[in-house]
């Protein structure tokens, strides 16, 4: 009974955004819900909507004002902020979620307000994703989540190709590692764990995970307090995958007071792999303190969001008059922006 009033709730609401928005506006406001604002590939992603909102609002001849809030990594708050969102009655809502599995309560607080929504980055988890995107005839903006995972085990299968030596420092044939993981329940964490691990196994990397998998909260402090542990513990590790740049820029930062990953020359070095291509990675990858990331493309997900919304807003569609520019999931209902390799060759 539930999803068959959603359902109907979602064609009402569908059916009333395309005749009141079937004539352009002036002005359109548009609120982001935001998990929280001290991210650092999430930053990427709020300034390039900020552009985006700027240069097709002057593509389309008309303004888009955005307005951005943070839920400090509470979906209690992120709620509240929905609540208080909804009596300004905007145009639109873009929702990077606080809590994968709370996508619901905003769904059925926004539609019963007759609010346009989309969600981005943070995909509700798996048991929801039916009611919370299909099911309420929203549109998500995402990554591939098995695809930031591929890339780095790819990277690690090319460097000892390469040169086993220099990833095998001990000599003894097998590739000592951890693996720092996001958060416990994010698909995204989920899938970058396991197929950086998998995806360099079946290209004939041997690995050996040393410890457990370390969940760091995507936190650089967290992952250094945590490789100062592991490494006093287990100084044969040789290799780290992170599942993000931020804990990768911690597990350095725990290395160099052993003199590893200093970037200077005849220091010693173990192999970090990370995700997102934040400035900070991208410096380290150039001293020659960090390994390799996988590139995270904020800007193109600030866009994405910005083009999907107003295209419901004006054509009362998600992606017909997008499909030169982005290629549709089989759901239907979604998007990928694609990853990206980079490497100490290809970030000079």
């Amino acid at each position: 009974m539930k999803k068959i009033l959603v359902l109907v709730l979602a064609l009402v609401l569908a059916l009333s955004c395309f005749t009141a928005m079937a004539e352009m506006k002036d002005e359109y406001n548009i609120h982001v819900l935001v998990w929280k604002f001290d991210d650092t590939y999430g930053s990427t992603v709020r300034q390039g909507m900020t552009k985006w909102a700027e240069l097709v609002a002057d593509e389309l001849g008309t303004k888009i004002n955005l307005t951005m809030d943070d839920a400090q990594d509470d979906m209690a708050k992120q709620v509240e902020q929905a609540d208080q969102i909804i009596g300004k009655k905007p145009d639109f809502v873009i929702i990077n979620l606080a809590e994968p599995a709370g996508g619901q309560t905003l769904v059925d607080k926004f539609t019963a307000a007759g609010i346009p929504f989309l969600f981005y980055n943070i995909p509700p988890s798996e048991d929801t994703y039916d009611s919370v995107v299909k099911e309420s005839g929203a549109f998500f903006v995402g990554t591939l989540p098995r695809e930031a995972g591929d890339m780095q085990g790819e990277i690690l299968a090319d460097l000892w190709t390469a040169d086993s030596a220099a990833i095998d420092l001990n000599g003894d044939g097998k590739v000592q590692f951890v693996e720092f993981k996001g958060v416990a329940n994010n698909p995204e964490a989920i899938a970058r764990t396991q197929y950086s691990e998998e995806t360099a196994a079946a290209l004939g990397v041997p690995l050996e995970m040393v410890n457990d998998i370390i969940v760091a909260d995507w936190d650089t402090g967290k992952a250094n307090d945590a490789m100062l542990s592991i490494w006093q513990s287990h100084p044969e590790i040789e290799l780290v995958f992170a599942n993000n740049d931020d804990m990768a820029i911690g597990v350095i930062a725990a290395l160099n007071q052993s003199g590893y990953n200093t970037g200077n020359e005849g220091d010693k070095a173990i192999a970090v792999i990370g995700v997102d291509a934040t400035d900070a990675a991208i410096e380290a990858i150039k001293a020659g303190k960090m390994t390799a990331t996988v590139k995270q493309d904020g800007d193109a997900m600030g866009e994405a969001n910005i083009r999907f919304a107003m295209n419901w807003l004006i054509n009362g569609t998600w992606y017909e008059g997008l499909e030169s520019k982005y290629k549709l999931n089989d759901d239907g209902c979604s998007v990928y922006i694609p990853y990206a390799k980079i490497t100490a060759d290809s970030v000079q």
